[in-house]
């Protein structure tokens, strides 16, 4: 049993056997360990799809949600789920995130929580991104994303194709491919702290071997591999040293 196992039944999830329960391991790790800090939390998701992770928030408590997404198709999609709880506190609404973000910032909007999931790496302005979100004032950012395996901070280009809803979105009419850039860890981390953010690691190695089905890309060994992490902001100057191998959010599994 896991909290997005309404989805079972509907499209397009009934169609990825595997789909339900890759959100319920991520929800382990992504939403679960934080309760008490989304208990009557003001929390902002960005590139929300279809609302499911706005609801996830929701249903942990949170005062309010508030879900940006730029396909009008995926944000039609929310209101399939008006019969799970919480779905009264969430506002999904559909725009491209740096314009949403800018006209929040030039508002003085906060928010308590940021949600960054699987945007990171179809963006090209992430140092961009991260100052809108600093700006926002949250005492917590979780982030999930793919991430380059190589030891130096840089950021690998790729072109996508625009047509798959999992994928960037178009950046003028008619856009066919797009060009996103995926950062490494280091990279990550330095532009993290250049915005004046303290990170902390998933530890997703600390899940069994035998309940890794649906979330191998968090153990993959090829040049990409998706992690988790949160962001707290630091005052004064970024942290002096930096880690790759911090592992402090168990998502609630034995040591």
């Amino acid at each position: 049993m896991g909290f997005f196992d309404f989805l079972a039944s509907e499209p397009p999830y009934r169609e990825e056997p595997l789909s339900v329960l890759r959100l319920n391991r991520r929800h382990r790790f992504l939403v679960a360990p934080f309760a008490e800090v989304v208990r009557g939390a003001r929390v902002l998701d960005l590139a929300a799809h279809d609302g499911r992770w706005s609801l996830a928030f929701a249903a942990a408590g949170a005062r309010e949600v508030v879900g940006i997404e730029a396909r009008a198709a995926l944000v039609a999609r929310f209101d399939r789920w008006r019969h799970v709880p919480g779905h009264e506190r969430v506002v999904l609404r559909r725009g491209d995130i740096f314009a949403e973000l800018e006209k929040m910032v030039a508002r003085g909007v906060h928010f308590d929580i940021v949600a960054l999931f699987g945007i990171l790496y179809h963006v090209m302005d992430h140092m961009r991104l991260m100052l809108l979100v600093r700006a926002l004032a949250p005492r917590l950012v979780i982030v999930d994303s793919e991430f380059l395996r190589r030891p130096g901070p840089v950021i690998g280009l790729v072109r996508e194709r625009t047509d798959n809803p999992l994928n960037a979105v178009p950046q003028y009419p008619g856009q066919e491919v797009a060009l996103k850039g995926i950062p490494s860890l280091p990279a990550f981390e330095r532009m993290a702290e250049a915005a004046g953010f303290a990170v902390e690691w998933h530890d997703w190695f600390a899940l069994p071997e035998g309940a890794r089905r649906g979330v191998r890309d968090y153990f993959r060994q090829g040049e990409m591999r998706r992690g988790s992490c949160t962001l707290r902001p630091v005052a004064g100057p970024g942290p002096k040293k930096r880690s790759r191998a911090v592992a402090v959010i168990r998502a609630g599994l034995p040591p």
